[in-house]
């Protein structure tokens, strides 16, 4: 039964997300006048096709990692372009209308996860407080005087030489520690200094100061909360508030929290190249299997919460500026923007195949890893 859950799960997850990517460059298509030929959710075998008054084939493919949307384009040899359709071809478009084509689909996945953040707060989620437990010894938060029991209330980023959290109406509201959490994550992954607001055990305020040099590095050995001194208090049975907002507050929260979420994973993501993220933290789909199935069976919440965050992962992955991804393309309208031409369409062939080595080399260390992970004694 718990193979069935996560194979559902999967199937959902892959579903939903690469359906509203690839809808965002559709929707995109059609407002600038391209004409879509054919919008595919999966690879290979096509297993449901139906073809649409416009004349766009929508397919469903036998292998769920990914899709596609193929636009009328002048630049595909196996193309026939009549010259009524001319105007409709992707590549007659202007270069603002072709960025937005490209740009569309991360986009929409982003677009994605401020949906599915609102709904969460929307109906009412239970979360952990924000109160601490006793800090490490000789961890920042011990050496500054953070006690166990002190509930963080209040939030303030510290500008360059800035050595005091203000007044109290300065604070931005924490409702809760997976609020928290992101917030310290920014600013660690960051190097920002922040200040706190602290209610005591005792019922009183106070402000605690965290300056950037005294920040722990985000590192592969390392856990930077452990080194911070800041972790949740967990009682049995816990102690859990309800974060519910209304639809404009839900919104606004979402919106907030997708940013916070993108800056944290694209500095992590960078990490890949500069040594401070691991490449065995890489997963593939065995991880994003095991971890919609177990998001599922906790319930419809954490599932969507999954759902949001690997939206987010796929709209930061496919802006990366490597041929074969969205972001690749955008680099070629960047260079036609400061060069005045286009890159030639043999020179693209190439960088494609160099993109595509590229792409598969990190999906098998992706897959690797997945094996390590869940196959090793």
């Amino acid at each position: 039964m718990q193979a069935l859950i996560t194979l559902a799960s999967f199937l959902v997850t892959l579903g939903v997300l690469v359906s509203f990517h690839e809808y965002g460059h559709f929707l995109a298509a059609r407002l600038c006048g391209v004409k879509v030929l054919r919008f595919a959710v999966g690879f290979g075998k096509p297993i449901y096709t139906y073809r649409a008054k416009s004349g766009t084939e929508w397919v469903l493919a036998s292998i769920p990692l990914g899709g596609y949307v193929k636009l009328l384009d002048g630049r595909d040899s196996e193309q026939s372009i009549s010259s009524q359709d001319r105007a409709k071809a992707f590549d007659s478009k202007r270069l603002w209308q072709r960025s937005f084509i490209v740009a569309a689909g991360p986009l929409a996945n982003f677009l994605l996860a401020v949906i599915l953040f609102s709904v969460i707060y929307l109906s009412g989620v239970p979360q952990l407080p924000a109160r601490l437990q006793a800090p490490a010894e000789q961890s920042v938060a011990a050496k500054i005087g953070l006690i166990e029991g002190d509930q963080v209330i209040g939030w303030k980023y510290l500008s360059s030489g800035q050595v005091s959290g203000g007044t109290i109406e300065q604070f931005d509201v924490v409702p809760s520690w997976n609020a928290l959490r992101w917030l310290l994550m920014d600013a660690m992954t960051g190097e920002q200094g922040f200040a706190l607001e602290i209610q005591t055990p005792g019922g009183s305020r106070v402000n605690k100061v965290f300056k950037s040099e005294d920040l722990p590095r985000i590192s592969p050995e390392t856990d930077p909360f452990k080194a911070l001194g800041i972790l949740p208090k967990v009682s049995t049975p816990p102690d859990l508030i309800e974060l519910k907002l209304g639809p404009l507050d839900a919104i606004a929260f979402a919106g907030e929290r997708v940013y916070l979420i993108t800056k944290v994973s694209l500095r992590l993501m960078m990490g890949l190249f500069t040594g401070t993220t691991a490449l065995n933290q890489l997963g593939g789909p065995l991880s994003i299997a095991d971890m919609a199935g177990k998001s599922a069976q906790v319930g419809w919440q954490p599932f969507v919460a999954f759902l949001a965050l690997m939206s987010i992962s796929i709209g930061l992955l496919n802006l990366l500026p490597l041929p074969m991804l969205d972001g690749g393309q955008l680099l070629y309208d960047a260079w036609e923007l400061l060069a005045g031409k286009r890159i030639s369409v043999p020179m693209q062939e190439k960088l494609q195949k160099v993109g595509f080595l590229l792409l598969v080399s990190l999906s098998l260390l992706a897959l690797f890893n997945d094996l390590q992970r869940y196959l090793s004694p």
